[in-house]
């Protein structure tokens, strides 16, 4: 069974979401690296970009598929995790400390629409 941290927001289309004031921390849970195989490419929006909720924003390569990054949150990104693009593995070996981008959220009550930890392990087995 994949490991469900307690401390995150999580989407039904498994990114979850570090909260850290008005900043939100977004990456791929370890359900979903474990559903893609070897990750071997991240595209990132670049940093400025505005993101709706539950819009693409990027993607992520394996040797098995490509997937698209949904933003669970609205928001301006304001950093990406240049460590996880010069090495896309280590979102296979560590998905909660291996963050895609921050975000400034613009609304933070959309967090509310998230799932909590308890309700992604029911829909992540």
């Amino acid at each position: 069974m994949s490991k469900v941290p307690m401390n995150l927001f999580y989407a039904r289309t498994h990114e979850w979401v570090k909260v850290e004031g008005n900043v939100a921390f977004v990456g791929i849970t370890d359900f979903a690296q474990h559903q893609l195989g070897s990750v071997v490419f991240v595209d990132l929006p670049e940093i400025g970009s505005v993101l709706k909720q539950n819009k693409e924003f990027g993607a992520v390569e394996s040797v098995k598929a490509a997937s698209d990054l949904m933003s669970p949150v609205s928001g301006k990104v304001i950093e990406q995790n240049d460590e996880v693009v010069g090495d896309p593995e280590q979102v296979n070996r560590d998905p909660y400390n291996s963050w895609f981008i921050k975000i400034e959220m613009s609304d933070p009550k959309e967090l509310d629409a998230l799932l909590k930890p308890n309700e992604y392990e029911e829909i992540s087995r």
